[in-house]
């Protein structure tokens, strides 16, 4: 978990990865970001980038087909984190759409994905994986079972 601890009489400051200090006022508390926030800022950053088509392996997929069936959506499927006391690290398993390049798609999902957990959650980005797991090809997911002639009278 993040955290971030204020001392009576002084004023908190956070330091943002663009190097600017911002103070926060003299109020004194913690605040505490929780693994699974920052898991769902990173899998909501990649999802954003064209070409991502989905996130997680099968099973993942097929469990997020479920939910998304009764309207629940799972924002931190595919994302794993790892949160210390200043830095973040993400594991990110994606499908991409056919016939993206796959270099370019990871690069951006890496990109977006940093830049939203140093924007939002307020970390320092140690480092983004990306594992292509799949290729989502148009048609592969449609019911061809109607189309298909009747072996039987």
């Amino acid at each position: 978990m993040a955290d971030t601890t204020t001392t009576p009489n002084s004023v908190a400051k956070t330091t943002t990865a663009t190097g600017v200090t911002a103070s926060t006022g003299s109020t004194t508390g913690k605040t505490v970001i929780d693994d699974t926030v920052v898991s769902k800022v990173a899998g909501i950053a990649a999802r954003e980038v064209n070409g991502v088509h989905s996130l997680g392996n099968g099973a993942a997929r097929a469990i997020g087909a479920l939910r998304d069936a009764i309207g629940q959506q799972n924002h931190s499927q595919g994302v794993k984190v790892e949160v210390g006391e200043k830095q973040v690290a993400a594991d990110i398993t994606i499908v991409a759409e056919y016939p993206v390049p796959l270099q370019e798609v990871a690069e951006g999902v890496r990109s977006s994905v940093a830049r939203a957990l140093e924007r939002i959650v307020g970390m320092e980005v140690a480092e983004v994986n990306v594992t292509v797991q799949d290729v989502f090809i148009p048609g592969d997911d449609e019911d061809d079972d109607d189309k298909k002639e009747s072996r039987v009278a």
